[in-house]
């Protein structure tokens, strides 16, 4: 079963990690080899290190275990942006353990976070413009793509991104439960064929 519960410093190491591996498996296109063989893990080590030890007061770190074991992490920041609200800053899911609800189970509870705090402000992410798997889970989750900006990287190179947006945090909550219900229907459909 997957408990999701509040990061702490011992989870430091799993979160920086679980961040880097990501940005190798999917940010190819964007930062460089040097930045992603030799540089990537002591950079996010050093974020996650000040954001788990002096941490913003509109910041929230969420980890998912399985089986009391990491698999993945969100970030959001309350009422980061004056037009999109707070962001969804991080959302990192170990490769074993995407497709199994671990993801979904982080939105919803960044989603409940979101509605008891920050009501009043929409929810949304970033997501490189060539991230087509995340693309596609945020809009399976009822995600619109309102805007389109640029990331400057770590390693000095400029990547055009998206924003996506599920207005209010009780609509990104209902994505979530949306999106459930549709791959339990499409899973049950072809084991039905």
């Amino acid at each position: 079963m997957v408990i999701i519960r509040a990061a702490r410093l011992v989870d430091l190491e799993h979160i920086a990690e679980l961040h880097a591996q990501s940005w190798r498996e999917n940010y190819q296109q964007v930062l460089s080899a040097d930045y992603l063989n030799d540089k990537v893990f002591a950079e996010r080590l050093a974020v996650w290190t000040t954001r788990l030890t002096t941490p913003q007061s509109n910041q929230l770190v969420l980890v998912a275990e399985l089986e009391g074991v990491f698999c993945g992490f969100i970030c959001l920041l309350g009422g980061n942006h004056p037009k999109y609200g707070t962001i969804i800053d991080n959302l990192h899911v170990m490769s074993a353990n995407k497709g199994q609800g671990t993801g979904s189970r982080l939105l919803a509870a960044a989603a409940s976070w979101a509605a008891a705090n920050y009501k009043d402000h929409d929810v949304y992410l970033e997501v490189l413009a060539g991230n087509n798997k995340a693309i596609g889970f945020y809009q399976a989750k009822g995600a619109t793509n309102i805007a389109t900006a640029y990331w400057h990287t770590p390693c000095g190179n400029k990547a055009k991104e998206f924003i996506y947006s599920w207005g209010a945090p009780d609509n990104l909550a209902k994505g979530v439960v949306q999106g459930i219900a549709n791959k339990l229907t499409k899973n049950l459909a072809e084991k039905v064929s």
